[in-house]
C-alpha cells in the first residue's frame, strides 16, 4: 500500500529545540516496507527530525514497531527510517 500523509499523526511535541518528537503512522504495511527510505514522502514538510520517533502499527496483525528518523531529505522532505524494534506482537495467547 501506498503512503498518504493522513496515515501519519504527530502524537508529541518536541522539546524547546531539536528532535525529540513522537509520531504514529498506521498501515497495513509490514515495518520492513515502511523503514524504507523515501515510503514517507514528505516527513520533512510535516516537521519531522533526524532522531524523532515512529511508531507504526500494521492494522492487519496488531504490530506495533518503533522507529528513529535516521535521515529527512533536504529538498523533498522524504524520510529515511531505523529498523523496526517490535513493541508489541498483536498475539494473544490466553
Amino acid at each position: 500500500m501506498a503512503y498518504t500523509a493522513s496515515t501519519l499523526t504527530l502524537t508529541t511535541e518536541s522539546p524547546l529545540t531539536g528532535a525529540g518528537q513522537q509520531w504514529r503512522h498506521a498501515s497495513i504495511d509490514a515495518s520492513t516496507v515502511v523503514r524504507v527510505t523515501g515510503f514517507i514522502t514528505n516527513g520533512g514538510l510535516y516537521g519531522m527530525k533526524v532522531n524523532d520517533i515512529l511508531y507504526h502499527t500494521e492494522t492487519d496483525t496488531g504490530i506495533t514497531t518503533a522507529h528513529r528518523v535516521v535521515t529527512v531529505d533536504a529538498t523533498t522532505g522524504a524520510v529515511d527510517l531505523s529498523d523496526a524494534t517490535v513493541i508489541t506482537s498483536g498475539t494473544n495467547t490466553d
